[in-house]
């Protein structure tokens, strides 16, 4: 006999049937989600976050330390499972060799590579506390701010005034919001477009011009200089061996270029990959995870024949639409983007080549795929000034946040630079021999030295000698012959040496070379992955609060990269409910479905109000019916809709879920909707 009576809680009843009555909504069909109700609170989501230990500052109990932070459990696993994608994304589908380089690095390696003298910031200083901000930064944050408040003046000069908020605002000591003529408003948005192509003078002349002063102290700042923004160490006790705390992971690929092209039996285009700290004692770090000093990156260096960039797998990604914007526009002081194919772009030359276009658009993918809003994303060309000292062209895939548009992603096609300095700094050729199908013969100028008569004038230098007649191209070997022809001539090398030549010592003749093995130098196409940043925006762009209250906040999560995919949720910490919970738990471990249980002493709304801060997208319900039929529940985190189902149903159907092989409406369609009540015996 099966009999049903509500009940308002969970109790033992004297009748031998109960009924049991789960705290949610009652609905037969999916419920829709307003996700827009309330505007983004920031503060709502840092709080969630500090309270969750997604991440917090390091060394906290010692007053901590601006620009680092530990992630926390929540943290670590989503970062972990970003991580995860990303290496299915690229290493695994691209057929990638992936690399774990040291971190400390020697200095001739970045002295070499440029990085010693180049790789730097301008920054200014408060000229009565001396507080340092980042010069670019700076100008940005005063121009925006005024630009803000001159929209919010002219936006209330059309409202009526509400005496009791004009009260308020008398007794407000902060300075007024002042309304910008437009001639000036305009100067600031073309400034704004053109910041980053603006060096360390210019920023200065600006800062002078426009009256821009520190904002937390109202002082005058000084003259941008220039801040180099490694890490400097040594290595070994002496401190004779300098070092540097690597500030991207490529400089550990390109010097293990040679084995990589060997590894990969000698065949170009491929490409290594790398997940690793990296460093950089940034100047002012303002912005929690967006700007850290030590931060976790996945870099690409993807290695393509200079004459032939085009890509074998761009066809896949040809349509592939993406939101651009290209220097031209930004240096004519717009910020106007286009929606483009990637096909498109490259036929018209906006983007260079097939290889930068097709890693484009798997960026795209990959952010979207993670979790990453599309309308919130666009790819921004660099301008001349601020290119990297290594890069010929570099696309940013950035995202929109609370702070503004954020560098995520970089793209960028480093030519040969880093593989032709290292080799002529070491003697090392980093290049690919290419066996031609058919030879090619070649004329060519070359310098012949009479050995015999120059190993006995110039002996131990000889060597020298040889060394820089080599080096010269054709033009210098044409001058060098035409001063010969005239008589003796003296020659100075870069090693300072100087060597009086007559006619005798040397010959310059043309000759006909036959080329099996063509010899070149490999051009570098890089994506490079700040996997905090992309962290911190997924988690903004996932944050929303419940129509009915605002305190509620939601991480709407992917299940790709939810710190925990399932929450399981006995009803009550009865023994009975144990052994089903512990079924559930070894059968989605079994499936590869991270799953915890939650047995606290909180109702299940509670539990499950706690975890869509978390961002777990399924909750699995056990309670009476579990034990005497077997059957549980799934809850649906968004619109907190449940089904119901056998416990091999719900975990066969979760499981579906997670690998992103069925969305949550077809699993709707195989599990009936549970309407708050089962029937138990």
């Amino acid at each position: 006999m099966r009999l049903s009576c509500r009940l308002p809680s969970i109790r033992f009843l004297p009748s031998y049937t109960r009924r049991i009555h789960h705290v949610h909504r009652n609905n037969s069909e999916m419920s829709t989600v307003n996700k827009s109700a309330h505007p983004f609170d920031k503060a709502q989501l840092e709080a969630l976050l500090s309270r969750r230990f997604f991440y917090a500052p390091a060394f906290e109990i010692y007053g901590g330390v601006a620009g680092l932070y530990d992630y926390g459990p929540p943290g670590s696993a989503l970062q972990a499972n970003i991580i995860s994608e990303w290496r299915k994304h690229f290493i695994v589908e691209e057929s990638m060799l992936e690399l774990d380089t040291t971190i400390m690095t020697p200095a001739p390696v970045f002295e070499t590579s440029g990085h010693v003298a180049r790789f730097a910031d301008w920054m200014v200083k408060d000229t009565k506390t001396g507080d340092v901000l980042r010069a670019d930064h700076l100008v940005k944050n005063v121009l925006s701010a005024r630009l803000a408040d001159d929209k919010e003046v002219r936006l209330g000069a059309q409202q009526p005034v509400d005496p009791a908020a004009a009260k308020k605002k008398k007794k407000d000591k902060t300075p007024p919001k002042v309304a910008l003529d437009p001639a000036v408003a305009k100067e600031y948005e073309v400034i704004l477009a053109q910041l980053d192509n603006y060096s360390g003078p210019e920023l200065g002349e600006l800062c002078k011009k426009y009256n821009i002063r520190n904002p937390d102290t109202d002082n005058e700042v000084g003259e941008p200089q220039l801040f180099n923004l490694m890490f400097a160490s040594s290595i070994g006790p002496t401190g004779q061996h300098p070092g540097y705390l690597r500030p991207e992971t490529a400089q550990g690929h390109f010097l293990n270029f040679s084995r990589l092209y060997d590894f990969n039996n000698g065949r170009v285009p491929f490409a290594s990959a790398q997940i690793g700290r990296s460093f950089r004692n940034e100047i002012s770090p303002r912005a929690g995870l967006l700007r850290v000093r030590e931060f976790t990156m996945a870099e690409i260096e993807h290695y393509v024949d200079p004459e032939d960039k085009s890509h074998v797998r761009f066809k896949e990604v040809r349509d592939v639409i993406l939101v651009l914007l290209d220097r031209h526009v930004q240096a004519s002081g717009s910020t106007r983007v286009v929606d483009m194919t990637v096909g498109e772009a490259v036929d018209k030359g906006i983007i260079a080549n097939e290889t930068l276009g097709y890693f484009m658009a798997r960026i795209y993918q990959f952010l979207l795929k993670i979790g990453i809003n599309r309308s919130r994303l666009r790819f921004r060309q660099h301008m001349g000034n601020e290119m990297a000292h290594y890069a010929t062209d570099c696309w940013d895939a950035e995202i929109e946040n609370s702070t503004g548009w954020t560098e995520c992603v970089g793209c960028a096609d480093r030519a040969a630079y880093d593989l032709s300095v290292h080799s002529k700094k070491t003697g090392h050729p980093l290049v690919v021999r290419q066996y031609l199908k058919e030879p090619i013969v070649t004329e060519k100028l070359v310098g012949d030295l009479n050995k015999k008569l120059v190993g006995k004038s110039f002996k131990q230098d000889a060597g020298v000698l040889t060394k820089h007649i080599e080096s010269l191209d054709e033009s210098e070997l044409l001058k060098l012959k035409e001063d010969l022809s005239k008589g003796n001539v003296k020659i100075e090398t870069s090693e300072g040496m100087s060597f009086e030549l007559s006619p005798e010592f040397l010959s310059i003749e043309r000759k006909t070379f036959k080329q099996s093995i063509r010899e070149y130098t490999p051009n570098v196409i890089e994506p490079s992955f700040g996997l905090g940043r992309i962290l911190y925006t997924l988690l903004e762009h996932n944050f929303w609060s419940r129509e009915q209250d605002k305190e509620r906040g939601v991480l709407s999560l992917p299940a790709l990269v939810a710190p925990t995919k399932v929450l399981i949720v006995p009803l009550s910490s009865r023994e009975e409910f144990d052994p089903i919970v512990a079924e559930i738990s070894a059968k989605l471990r079994r499936a590869g479905v991270f799953s915890r249980v939650d047995d606290s002493n909180v109702s299940i709304g509670r539990r499950y109000a706690r975890n869509d801060e978390l961002g777990t997208p399924y909750g699995i319900t056990v309670d009476f019916a579990s034990v005497q039929n077997r059957t549980v529940t799934l809850r649906e985190r968004d619109t907190m809709d449940q089904r119901i189902g056998s416990i091999d149903e719900v975990i066969a159907a979760v499981t579906d879920l997670v690998e992103g092989s069925i969305e949550w409406p077809e699993a709707c369609q195989k599990l009936p909707a549970y309407d708050g009540v089962q029937a138990v015996d």
